[in-house]
């Protein structure tokens, strides 16, 4: 039996991929995009027609070209999530402008816009969860939205503070970036790349794991942002991984044996006190890595978003 086939019967697998052939060829149940994905998947020429009855959306939701483009924006981003929807049996995510990441009501505003459209086309909220990076205002607002049933990813995660302020949160399901954390402290040479067990973002998913299980939180833990196989299977057990497709296919084409490395605790403990706002920015802030690595996201995400509106400003 080859090691993915493995390690699902440890953890719930999710394609980190807007491609569809990609996604049918590992059979996963859930699938994650974010704006990189989203302007990668609009350039195959089969998902033209997504691409189009996006721009039709957009241009009859507005009279003003800069709100055409944010509808049309809006549209591709579900019409890509159904597509895929329609060839995996769980949920989707779906993310939301990384500029909007430090407005509460911002971010609110715009989740429910995207599950609206979801549901016109006829597709049940259960079936989506909103991604928001994990700023104090987004993991606020995600607090808020889980109370309307609408779930919630919460990525860009790399200190252990944004995981508690998740769990405290009541969000649906967390995003630590295992393989970002990695080249940061590659880059920086506090590590050698092959010491695999001394991985901190191996490491920082596993004291998450550890705390979660230990206190009772029901945030679903989802690792993402791989580098390696060996990272991926240092981390089987955990509640879920959201893997890319040339990983998936080390997974399927390697065998050998896996075991599970993750597993919960038997016996649940009172929760500590309710982390603050002052307190998460002290204790984030005290993490150099989550601090730079968390902005460089945001930044990142927010430049696609943009050259997505660019492509979208040429075709009207």
């Amino acid at each position: 039996m080859n090691q993915l086939l493995q390690l699902k019967k440890f953890t719930k697998i999710v394609a980190d991929s807007g491609n569809i052939n990609e996604i049918n060829l590992y059979c996963p149940e859930d699938a994650t995009t974010n704006p990189s994905l989203i302007l990668q998947t609009i350039n195959i020429p089969e998902y033209k027609n997504l691409l189009d009855d996006a721009v039709i959306f957009g241009k009859k939701s507005s009279n003003i070209l800069a709100e055409q483009i944010i509808h049309a924006s809006d549209k591709i981003l579900v019409n890509i999530g159904i597509a895929i929807l329609k060839n995996i049996p769980g949920k989707v995510s779906s993310e939301i402008d990384a500029r909007l990441s430090f407005n509460k009501e911002a971010c609110i505003l715009k989740a429910k816009k995207i599950i609206n459209i979801y549901e016109v086309a006829g597709i049940h909220r259960s079936r989506v969860l909103i991604k928001l990076a994990a700023t104090w205002e987004a993991i606020q607002a995600a607090k808020e939205l889980e109370k309307e049933n609408i779930h919630c990813n919460l990525t860009l995660l790399f200190s252990f503070a944004q995981a508690r302020a998740c769990a405290e949160a009541n969000v649906f399901l967390i995003s630590p970036f295992v393989g970002r954390i990695y080249d940061w402290y590659v880059q920086h040479q506090l590590i050698h790349k092959d010491d695999f067990h001394k991985d901190p973002g191996v490491l920082s998913v596993k004291k998450i794991y550890t705390y979660y299980k230990k206190y009772g939180y029901n945030t679903i833990i989802m690792g993402a942002s791989f580098r390696n196989i060996q990272q991926i299977l240092l981390l089987s057990g955990c509640d879920a991984l959201t893997i890319s497709p040339n990983l998936l296919k080390k997974l399927q084409n390697t065998s050998g044996c896996v075991v599970r490395n993750l597993i919960p605790s038997k016996n649940i403990l009172t929760r500590p006190g309710i982390l603050h706002e002052s307190e998460f920015r002290w204790e984030h802030n005290q993490d150099q890595m989550a601090v730079e690595k968390l902005s460089d996201g945001i930044r990142q995400f927010s430049t696609d978003q943009e050259k997505l509106e660019k492509l979208l400003y040429s075709i009207f």
